[in-house]
């Protein structure tokens, strides 16, 4: 058996011994131990406490013991939203938007997600495999213990397979835990612009059937937006995904309130991701949601409101309202969205300090929408988010450093000292 004790780490950050999505007003509490131990048998989480309580909880102090004074000692953050398999960055596009050429307009002149999907289709699927490697890795060293990835830059059959097989493939292959989200809905190829029914009988009838036999994907989400895909449309869609056992995580109400929450919730949706652009009435309908769930957390998760604030910094939108789906009771959930033409990062601690930054969210509460939330925005939360016996040891070890705000304060410095994986230092 492998066993490893950190001692005298300055701050235990969040410390749960139970579950819960956190909503509203609980995202704020987050737990934690000052001068404390943590005990790590076989990549697994085995005890922790105050260093005052280590002779009585770890009667045999094994070999190897770390000492992490001054450090603050975190869970890995759960990134739940991102499209790290991609063929080719789009700088010139990053031109385009300093010269003031909208997102909208980009994409209609075959930018954007279509440009993607013309540099994707013309890569084998061991170069793709090659470059989101490299991705994953960096995103590793910044902290990130589980990851979403999704399809979506193929948009033909052989595309998105290929996308989702080299999704498969990083999930054997990589330490992180990874969950793999099947977008063939992203937009509508140039071949089926005029024919939408088309490009959906396509997704339903050929992609879906393949991706279920090879069991190549978690979830299914659709770009629910002005110009892309219906409330009605991504409906049709996720219910067809729905009947091969994919859950649905769907991209709503980035650019347009049109629907899209109305119709997640009725889908049961895990999370709906982006929300930059809000009406009163949506912040109502998910703050209810989540209130519903605080009162009866044993009843159906409520769905997550994942919030993806690089993106609206990249591409100079209105930041998400946190402040108010917060208030409202709404469980909240941060992530990258990285991406090659909208949130090209995927650093995980510039979305918390952005989040404390430009949302006003409190660091407790950038930190535990990033960790516990991030996991049940995954499904993971039994395996990761927190520091609780039995969960992987996937922690972050920070710098020295003199509270636990400093984290986001100091934006533009890296804090992070070293990353734990499954009990290893990566």
């Amino acid at each position: 058996m492998s066993t490893i004790l950190i001692t005298h780490i300055k701050q235990l950050v969040n410390v749960r011994e139970q579950n819960n999505l956190l909503c509203g007003a609980a995202l704020a509490e987050l737990p934690v131990i000052d001068d404390a131990f943590i005990l790590i048998e076989d990549g697994i989480i085995a005890q922790y406490g105050h260093m005052y309580e280590l002779e009585l909880l770890v009667p045999q102090l094994p070999n190897l013991v770390i000492e992490a004074q001054d450090q603050f000692v975190l869970p890995a953050w759960c990134d739940s939203h991102t499209h790290i398999v991609f063929a080719k960055t789009r700088e010139e596009e990053f031109i385009d938007k300093i010269k003031g050429v909208s997102y909208a307009e980009i994409a209609a002149k075959g930018g954007g997600i279509l440009n993607s999907a013309a540099k994707l289709n013309a890569l084998t699927e061991d170069e793709l495999f090659i470059s989101a490697w490299q991705r994953l890795e960096a995103v590793s060293l910044l902290g990130t213990g589980a990851i979403e990835i999704k399809s979506g830059y193929g948009l033909t059959v052989e595309g998105e397979l290929k996308m989702l097989r080299v999704i498969k493939k990083l999930k054997e292959k990589s330490k992180l835990t990874i969950k793999s989200t099947f977008l063939g809905a992203h937009t509508y190829p140039i071949a089926y612009k005029e024919d939408h029914e088309g490009y959906i009988n396509l997704i339903i009838n050929d992609m879906l059937p393949v991706i279920a036999a090879e069991k190549l994907a978690d979830y299914i989400d659709v770009f629910c937006e002005t110009g892309f895909f219906s409330a009605n449309e991504m409906e049709t869609i996720c219910r067809a995904g729905m009947s091969y056992g994919l859950k649905p995580k769907v991209h709503v109400n980035q650019l347009n309130s049109i629907g899209g929450i109305q119709s997640a919730i009725k889908l049961n949706a895990l999370s709906v991701d982006h929300l930059e652009t809000m009406t009163d009435d949506d912040v109502k309908l998910l703050g209810k949601i989540g209130t519903s769930h605080q009162l009866n957390p044993s009843g159906s998760n409520a769905t997550i409101a994942t919030l993806l604030p690089t993106a609206a910094f990249f591409l100079r939108m209105p930041y998400q309202p946190a402040r108010q789906l917060i208030d409202a009771g709404t469980a909240i959930a941060l992530a990258t969205d990285f991406n090659p033409g909208s949130s090209p990062s995927g650093n995980m601690n510039f979305v918390i300090a952005l989040s404390c930054i430009q949302m006003k969210m409190l660091p407790e509460e950038a930190i535990n929408a990033a960790t516990i939330n991030g996991a049940y925005a995954m499904e993971l939360e039994k395996a990761l988010g927190s520091i609780t016996i039995g969960k992987k040891a996937n922690l972050i070890f920070t710098k020295p450093m003199p509270s636990l705000a400093y984290f986001p304060y100091s934006f533009g410095t890296n804090m992070i000292d070293k990353v734990m994986i499954d009990g290893m230092f990566i």
